[in-house]
């Protein structure tokens, strides 16, 4: 089942981007959420936390606080750089429980796989996977079972 705190997250993104009538309002809201992504450190701007899978390159690491993981990212493209936005807003600051619970429901509301191109796509869902593992290896650590 759905954790209620994400599947409020999801909600609020599809309730923004529904104002929008036309999809380059939409991608200029997506392009202006990446702008307010913190930057990332130059030591993550290295091949260790770079995405493989993404036509742009994209940088990914995340941090584990009080339980949660916390992920930070970018990438050179700037509406990548909001889909990442996007992705965090959702899956950051979440317990792995609960990030393995729900789903990105919000991806096929808004309707982005329609309007992304199948590598952007592609890329989407490799940050999308490894976000995912990451939680896995949270809760199922490795050598415990």
């Amino acid at each position: 089942m759905m954790n209620e705190r994400l599947f409020r997250r999801q909600a609020d993104i599809i309730a923004q981007y529904e104002l929008f009538d036309d999809w380059l309002d939409k991608y200029q809201q997506i392009i202006h959420e990446g702008k307010r992504l913190p930057p990332l450190d130059a030591q993550y701007h290295t091949d260790p936390y770079l995405v493989r899978g993404c036509q742009s390159q994209v940088w990914f690491y995340h941090e584990v606080k009080a339980g949660h993981l916390v992920f930070h990212a970018a990438s050179e493209s700037s509406i990548v750089q909001g889909l990442l936005a996007l992705l965090i807003r959702v899956y950051s600051d979440a317990t792995p429980q609960e990030i393995l619970a729900t789903p990105p429901e919000f991806i096929q509301k808004m309707g982005l796989d329609a309007h992304l191109s199948p590598t952007r796509q592609t890329g989407l869902h490799a940050v999308l996977a490894q976000m995912f593992k990451i939680a896995e290896t949270q809760c199922f650590p490795v050598g415990t079972g």
